[in-house]
């Protein structure tokens, strides 16, 4: 499948931003969407996955503050990203897995085999 991204760009610290990311091919509800983000000069991150059947996962740094979800009429995975902070600064990338994945693998980038371009996220102070 393909993954393509879009949102992003400069927000301001308290603001808001919603990226999407549209996937290519007919079996999407099937997939385990999820998004990851890398800062520069850090490792890449695990921030958030959907399941098949709705469950969500988020990583703690964004509970509360960041929604996961999916429209599989649009072959679409949304994140809302609510009350940003300056650490949110990163490129995030949208991800999908084939199937379903157990909750112990869901934050594990390797199980994903598709990933986007990524689209840039900055947050100012």
């Amino acid at each position: 499948v393909q993954l393509q991204a879009f949102g992003g760009g400069l927000a301001q610290a308290g603001g808001s931003q919603r990226l999407s990311c549209t996937v290519s091919g007919s079996t999407f509800k099937l997939y385990t969407l999820g998004w990851f983000r890398q800062a520069p000069g850090k490792e890449r991150e695990f921030v958030s996955t959907i399941t098949w059947n709705n469950t969500t996962y988020y990583a703690d740094s964004v509970t509360g503050r960041f929604t996961i979800s999916r429209d599989n009429a649009k072959n679409t995975v949304y994140l809302q990203m609510n009350s940003l902070k300056p650490e949110d600064t990163a490129g995030y990338y949208c991800v999908a897995h084939r199937g379903p994945l157990s909750s112990v693998r869901v934050s594990d980038q390797e199980e994903y085999k598709d990933w986007g371009q990524g689209t840039q996220v900055t947050v100012s102070s």
